[in-house]
């Protein structure tokens, strides 16, 4: 109770009140420095009491301020809580709301969704407490009503700081923090967050630097407050055993025996406890997992009938129907249900107060449950597949036991080698306490771009020296020089959106100023999302991506959301909705969301990579597999029969007797087109790999290379040329400090960097004017224009920091240059380097769809239009849909059956063949339209059914045409994988 006695008497009844009868640890900690007003960080898992380990110092402070005779009171906002999310907002308001009206204090909230009417109150008569976005904050700096109110501000709280450490829109934040301070003078700064490997740098982040105000103790010094995360995990991993009762739900859920043996463990789990959380690692996966509960459910009953129950920890669940497991007792069911952003905020909050009050067993959600909903007890965490990182393990188990002297409890539910090894990894390096550091994103140029406008929206005219003291004082924009703040600002002024006094060297409002700061309150990426309505129940479900609808999703098309199946009854891309009904088929495709994926550290890779090469060692010396296991099960949280299934892969590559890559051994192999650099570095180190062997290799041969990158290997798709001797010589004589050079002209023409130049102009309120009076202004054009201005370095600039790890790689290539990382070549694939990330993949890609699918799939094609052209007269073309094509497509001008079947506007192809002198670019399609007509001529209308699918060329129709099959089905599913291979690597086709 000591800690408590740093807050005054009225605080203190109000504890005894709300049945706080002794402190957690973080608020035993953090309370004693927060009550003198220091600045502080504090680590702790969600549910010990972050909340009001911040906010009880805060409302003792603003109590004893309003009683004390002596101090004339103030009129404005004295505190502001600042969240991450909407959604938490809303909680923290129901967790605040008690305390305010017990204080006597008023809390009121402030984001986008806020009612006009509520915004022009809290002008009128500010709360005490304002609870707030970052993107809501950037707002109330600029209203004049509102500015007078934050005058007041004396303290302020950021949720979450870990989450947004690393993006733009905490850069924006703590810029916006320093604008506060001009303001409202210095305040104390509080920040709450999970355990990250670097709290020196967040809490530099939370806190900014400058000098610091003498008149006000600790003001730009903090505490750190951490509670050891480690010690209260208790987390294991387990590999379900494939059973009898697997292969009969497998049945029923159209699924393989693995996946049905996951869904029965995860049910068993769930029974046997009162509230459990699944975490996923992708919205498609929350999805398809979900459809699978959905399907168990809906079968009516289990085929054994057997009556079962299962006691939790707190009470029993009994009266089911249940399978059988593998002791012989029945599995109860278990409700479920599934949480994540793509959900509409009606379905999330249903959802979230059903679980809380008890009638969902189990929550199937991503990251949307990691940041802090209240939801209530929950007695355990699941985590499907491994959590990627030891931060995100950490965040997500502490969920699990929301009392301080309980142990969080959570079961990884691995599946492959990889899988398994790296969930080892970590939950060992969690309990180590081995936490990633926070990646602070520095120096972001359109952030500072926006900042300086909301500085002139502050001021509305302001010295060029003071915008850039004011800048720099944020933490991200500690290391800007001045030069490149001066091109900054130039370029905003070329785009009209400030004006620069060169004369005077002052920065002013434009005329645009005000549209241009409205339109861009937020840092995160302006993406188009297509609300997905029901039409049976006319309710909106949720959001697909724009690019999913424009790239998968036309009428036919079936997709998981909301754990249901639902098939496209039209799409409106002019009010970006899509209208689907709901279905029964257990197959189709699961929502492609941006940037789901979680990319694994380097220092989880390199452990997998160690135990990989521990494993073989012992293989080496016909240690037997069992002990190898138990040896490995004493020092990692797994049970030797999981570890015994999952380094079984490296047996059977142990007797191919190629060297099993490691952490300190790079394995190429080869076979036809394709080479695999198996490399245990991480995704961003292999990514850096990757893009530099993709344009070395495309250099050399002239040709396109595709890429895919998991964790523990680079996949490339070469010409016929190149072998695994080419990439190691790359490898071996590439000179690491040219490295990032090769990388700049490597994604010159790359998608990724076009894609996010667009999104950096936006934010410069450059794209405006490239765009006025162009029409649309294509990513190759805008390139070309802004090469060389502080938008194009921006853009490159984010693409380094986000995808790839160019010091760490540059680091690798010496290691192998002097021989400390070994390089070797396979004469053939291997059994690692075979195996791909495939964790939870079978959720993704069905290995049949079902027929509905293919009948969609069948009608798509045959409704697609494809330009035919004659390659013996050089007269006839002909632009038609593929249903309309005969059997053997011949010309009508000369007889010839020589027919390409050409992309529909690729006009440019039937002007290379039929040109005299040709220059490079047109004998390569002249090439490819006699490759396409020999297929035609070959096997008539297959090969232009094949040609018209999408990014299928001649080369893989040929491939697919030459399987035997026993019926056509087949022929369309190895056109839907081979369109779905297209969709996951077509932005490294340049």
């Amino acid at each position: 109770m000591d800690a408590f006695t740093h807050l005054g008497s009225t605080v203190r009844e109000a504890l005894s009140e709300r049945g706080f009868t002794r402190p957690t640890e973080p608020q035993r900690k953090a309370i004693p420095p927060l009550a003198e007003g220091r600045n502080a960080l504090v680590l702790a898992p969600t549910g010990t009491g972050k909340t009001e380990t911040a906010m009880l110092p805060v409302f003792d402070h603003l109590v004893r301020a309003r009683d004390d005779p002596d101090d004339p009171p103030r009129s404005g906002i004295s505190a502001l809580y600042i969240t991450p999310l909407r959604a938490l907002n809303r909680d923290m308001m129901d967790r605040l709301e008690w305390w305010g009206d017990r204080l006597d204090l008023e809390i009121a909230v402030r984001h986008g969704d806020t009612t006009r009417y509520e915004r022009s109150k809290q002008a009128d008569d500010p709360p005490d407490v304002l609870i707030t976005t970052p993107e809501s904050l950037q707002a109330i700096l600029t209203g004049s009503k509102m500015r007078t109110a934050l005058a007041s501000v004396a303290h302020v709280v950021v949720d979450e700081v870990h989450e947004i450490a690393s993006a733009k829109r905490g850069a924006q934040l703590t810029v916006g923090l320093e604008r506060l301070r001009e303001l409202a003078g210095p305040s104390q700064r509080v920040g709450l967050s999970a355990t990250v490997g670097s709290p020196g740098e967040v809490g530099r982040f939370l806190v900014g630097h400058g000098e610091p105000d003498p008149s006000v103790p600790n003001d730009r010094s903090f505490d750190v407050v951490e509670v050891d995360v480690g010690t209260r995990i208790d987390v294991t991993v387990h590999r379900p055993e494939i059973t009898e009762v697997d292969a009969r739900l497998a049945g029923r859920l159209a699924t393989t025996e693995e996946i049905a043996s996951h869904v029965r463990a995860i049910r068993e789990i769930a029974a046997e406890n009162r509230s459990t959380l699944v975490f996923v690692n992708t919205r498609q996966t929350a999805e398809a997992l979900g459809s699978r509960f959905k399907a168990l459910s809906s079968d009516g009953g289990e085929e054994t009938g057997a009556e079962g129950e299962g006691t939790g920890t707190e009470g029993e669940k009994t009266g089911t129907e249940g399978e059988e497991s593998e002791s012989g007792d029945a599995i109860p069911s278990v409700d479920v249900e599934v949480h994540h952003g793509s959900l509409s905020s009606d379905v999330r909050v249903d959802v979230e107060d059903r679980f809380k009050a008890g009638e969902i067993d189990a929550l199937i959600c991503t990251s949307s449950m990691e940041l802090g909903i209240d939801v209530g007890r929950v007695d355990h965490v699941v985590q499907y597949g491994s959590p990627r990182e030891v931060a995100r393990l950490l965040q997500r188990v502490g969920r699990a036991g929301h009392r301080s002297d309980l142990v969080s409890r959570a079961t990884v539910i691995a599946s492959d080698l990889d899988d398994t090894l790296e969930a080892m990894a970590i939950a060992r390096r969690g309990e180590a306490g081995l936490v990633e550091p926070a990646n602070v994103h520095h120096g972001s140029l359109d952030t500072a771009a926006n900042q300086i406008v909301g500085l002139t929206m502050d001021f509305g005219e302001l010295h060029a020296r003071r915008a850039y003291r004011i800048l720099t004082r944020a933490h991200p924009f500690r290391e800007l020089d001045e030069d490149t703040f001066r091109e900054v600002v130039r370029e905003l002024d070329g785009n009209r959106v400030v004006w620069l006094d060169e004369e005077a060297d002052s920065i002013e409002r434009s005329g645009g100023t005000w549209q241009y700061f409205y339109a861009n309150l937020s840092m995160i990426p302006d993406e188009a999302t297509f609300e997905v309505h029901d039409l049976s129940s006319r309710t909106r479900i949720g959001t697909l991506d724009e690019r999913f609808v424009l790239d998968f999703s036309g009428p036919g098309e079936t997709f998981v959301q909301r754990g249901e199946m639902w098939r496209i009854v039209d799409v409106d891309e002019e009010d970006e909705r899509v209208n689907v009904s709901p279905v029964e088929d257990p197959g189709g495709e699961v929502p492609a969301w941006v940037g789901s994926e979680i990319p694994v550290p380097r220092p989880v890779a390199n452990e997998v990579g160690r135990l990989r090469g521990e494993v073989a060692a012992r293989i080496a010396e016909d240690a037997p597999l069992s002990a190898t296991a138990r040896g490995l099960a004493e020092r990692y949280p797994a049970d030797p029969s999981t570890i015994e299934a999952a380094i079984e892969p490296i047996v059977d590559h142990a007797e191919t007797a190629h060297p099993v890559p490691t952490d300190e051994r790079i394995v190429v192999e080869g076979a036809g087109r394709s080479i695999v650099v198996n490399a245990a570095f991480g995704h961003r180190v292999n990514e850096t790999l990757a893009r530099l062997l993709a344009a070395l290799v495309g250099q050399r041969t002239g040709s396109s290379v595709g890429m895919d990158v998991d964790p523990y290997r680079i996949e490339l798709e070469v010409p016929r040329s190149v072998d695994p001797g080419t990439v190691i010589e790359i490898l071996e004589s590439t000179d690491p400090d040219h490295l990032e050079a090769y990388l700049e002209l490597a994604l010159k023409k790359a998608d990724t960097l076009a894609f996010t130049l667009a999104h950096v102009a936006a934010k410069f309120g450059t794209l405006k004017r490239y765009r006025e009076g162009k029409g649309r202004f294509g990513g190759d054009r805008l390139m070309a224009a802004l090469e060389g201005t502080p938008v194009h370095e921006e853009a490159l600039r984010e693409v380094f920091h986000t995808d790839l790890a160019v010091p760490e790689t540059a680091a690798l290539l010496e290691r192998i240059q002097d021989g400390t990382v070994a390089l070797v070549a396979a004469r053939d694939r291997t059994p690692i380097g075979t195996a791909g990330d495939s964790s939870g993949r079978e959720f993704l890609v069905p290995e049949n769809a079902d027929a509905s699918v293919i009948e969609t799939i069948r009608e798509r094609i045959a409704d697609d239009c494809v330009l035919l052209c004659c390659l013996h007269c050089h007269d006839w073309t002909r632009r038609t849909m593929v249903r309309r094509v005969g059997e053997q497509p011949t010309c009508p001008e000369c007889g010839s059956t020589r027919i390409a079947a050409l992309n529909p506007w690729n006009d440019e192809a039937v002007k290379a063949v039929r040109a005299d002198g040709k220059d490079d670019e047109q004998e390569r399609l002249t090439e490819r339209a006699y490759r396409s007509a020999s297929l035609v001529q070959a096997h008539g209308k297959r090969a232009v059914i094949a040609m018209a699918a999408r990014g299928v060329g001649p080369d893989n129709a040929a491939r697919i045409i030459s399987k035997l099959r026993e019926d056509e089905d087949n022929f369309y599913r190895d056109l839907l994988e081979q369109e779905r291979r297209y969709a996951r690597t077509q932005s490294f086709w340049d």
